[in-house]
């Protein structure tokens, strides 16, 4: 019998010093490969069938445990030996536990490597022979989840017809065990918001937690069913029974409740589950969608279990008159009151059922449109005080519910009605820009930009900075720059270039104009006739 082998080990000295020890012809090694970290191993175990594989622990890209673990998962037949320098007990125990078959310290003796090697190849083959009559039925048991698991997508995807004719030939072709009585009732978790900052790695893993825990909490006899990703923040369960038998609704309803209860405790999660009516294989397809329709126009009822009904199309159109009311509530209520009259008029449209998406869509548009007029009667650039991270973060997801809406309507009034009330405290405004210049005052200061900075037009600021100081933008910054020359000329001994350069002006020979203009005499005439130091 041959064998395939893989060394793994980030130093490159100790792999070829491996293989100038092994002989493989008299090993009966077909096929050698080596890795240098735990990714290049994975690729080689994705293309070829490795049956032992030689590793070491401490790896700066991952561990030799990590890779074994991850091996035992996908590559269950290959044997492990690990190759390290490191005599700690406790790396040796957990190697053992991970299913290592042996565990060599550096420098191993060739003698001791070859015998290692030929105990992996006895076990091999010992497994061999043992699975040999059963492979196809072994195969089976590893896999069947996965295969029950894609003929459901290709039926719900529509990857395969919901005919019975074609999904018989399938459950025959893929030995399914699903029967002529068999009979379904599908479940479908929406999962609607985490309530914890994660990462996208942090994410799938709670989602996998989801998926368990309704495995053991919904299904709990996994021969009664199956549970798996649908789409992004879905889950689908599909319990099963034969026809006629009494599915007691109630408990299935109590289970879904405790799985709630479960998820918010401890993944962090605002989920629904939704249950469908009791299905044949082919109509399976047609009831998932409905659930999932169902679970896009929920927009208001969070950590529920949604028995199933109707769908009912609902097309309620905003009361207008009631965003004239907000329009002038913007202009002389205060923000508490107007947050508080969107949250009641919310809370009636949810209480009567007559919110899905669709209206809470056109609400979002409404409101945003209402913030916008009230911005600009102000002279207030929407978009640049809405144009941070946050605000558009916020914007994005305004329309998944109701919670997400009244996040954003709280950010938006709170901010739009702050800065409208500063705007009316002009000065307050005159004091920004002025400090913004006085910070900047190297920098290419266009009035475009310092406007940006008060979220207000150019013109505007123009004429609110004119009437305090009595200049323009423009003026009050060349004013400003040449205050500052003057400071500097007379009580330093910094060099007229640098100073050029510090107020704003990257050519000397403009700098030296304006100066002039202003001062009436060149700065080095200037610095000569006032000059404080010595």
């Amino acid at each position: 019998m041959t064998y395939q082998m893989i060394i793994v080990d980030d130093e490159i000295h100790a792999v070829e010093g491996v293989k100038s020890d092994l002989d493989l012809n008299k090993l009966g090694i077909t096929g050698l490969f080596t890795a240098y970290n735990i990714r290049q191993a994975k690729d080689i175990f994705e293309n070829e069938v490795i049956d032992i594989m030689l590793c070491d622990i401490e790896m700066p890209q991952g561990s030799g445990m990590e890779l074994l673990t991850w091996v035992r998962e996908h590559h269950p037949n290959t044997a492990t030996i690990f190759l390290t320098s490191h005599a700690d007990f406790k790396y040796a125990k957990e190697a053992l536990e991970l299913g290592c078959l042996d565990y060599l310290l550096k420098p191993v003796l060739a003698i001791d490597l070859e015998k290692a090697i030929r105990k992996a190849q006895s076990v091999i083959d010992r497994n061999m022979e043992i699975s040999r009559n059963s492979k196809s039925h072994q195969l089976w048991l590893k896999h069947h989840s996965l295969i029950i698991e894609r003929f459901w997508l290709d039926l719900i995807n529509h990857s395969m017809p919901s005919d019975p004719v074609a999904i018989r030939e399938q459950i025959e072709c893929h030995h399914i065990p699903i029967t002529e009585d068999s009979i379904f009732l599908p479940i479908l978790i929406g999962v609607q918001r985490w309530n914890k900052t994660l990462k996208h790695r942090d994410e799938k893993i709670l989602e996998y937690a989801l998926k368990n825990t309704a495995e053991e909490v919904i299904i709990g006899n996994k021969e009664n069913g199956i549970c798996f990703h649908l789409d992004q923040g879905k889950l689908l369960v599909i319990v099963t029974a034969d026809s006629g038998a009494d599915w007691g609704y109630n408990q299935v309803q109590d289970a879904c409740r405790q799985y709630i209860d479960a998820c918010n405790r401890y993944f962090y999660s605002d989920l629904s589950c939704y249950l469908g009516q009791t299905v044949e294989a082919y109509e399976m397809a047609s009831m998932v969608a409905d659930l999932k329709a169902r679970d896009r126009n929920n927009v208001a009822f969070v950590n529920k279990v949604h028995p199933y009904r109707d769908l009912q199309q609902i097309d309620q159109p905003i009361m207008l008159p009631y965003f004239s009311l907000l329009s002038s509530l913007l202009k002389t209520g205060s923000k508490e009151y107007v947050i508080k009259e969107i949250e009641a008029y919310l809370d009636e449209l949810a209480r009567n059922q007559g919110l899905d998406a669709k209206i809470l869509h056109q609400f979002n548009q409404v409101f945003m449109q209402v913030v916008y007029s009230y911005l600009y009667s102000t002279e207030i650039q929407a978009d640049k005080l809405f144009g941070d991270e946050d605000s558009r973060q916020l914007l994005q997801t305004a329309d998944r519910s109701v919670t997400d809406m009244l996040t954003l309507v709280r950010h938006v009034v709170n901010k739009a009605m702050d800065h409208a009330e500063a705007i009316k405290e002009s000065i307050t405004v005159v004091q920004t820009v002025k400090r913004y210049i006085a910070l900047n005052i190297d920098q290419d200061l266009s009035r475009e930009l310092i406007a940006e900075q008060v979220f207000l037009n150019p013109d505007h600021l123009t004429r609110l900075l004119k009437k305090e100081t009595g200049y323009s933008i423009s003026d009050y910054v060349i004013m400003e720059r040449i205050k500052l020359a003057k400071e500097l000329l007379t009580q330093t001994n910094i060099p007229i270039s640098l100073i050029a350069t510090s107020v704003g002006y990257t050519h000397f020979s403009h700098f030296t104009k304006i100066f002039k203009k202003y001062a009436e005499m060149g700065p080095t005439e200037y610095r000569a006739q006032f000059r404080t130091i010595t």
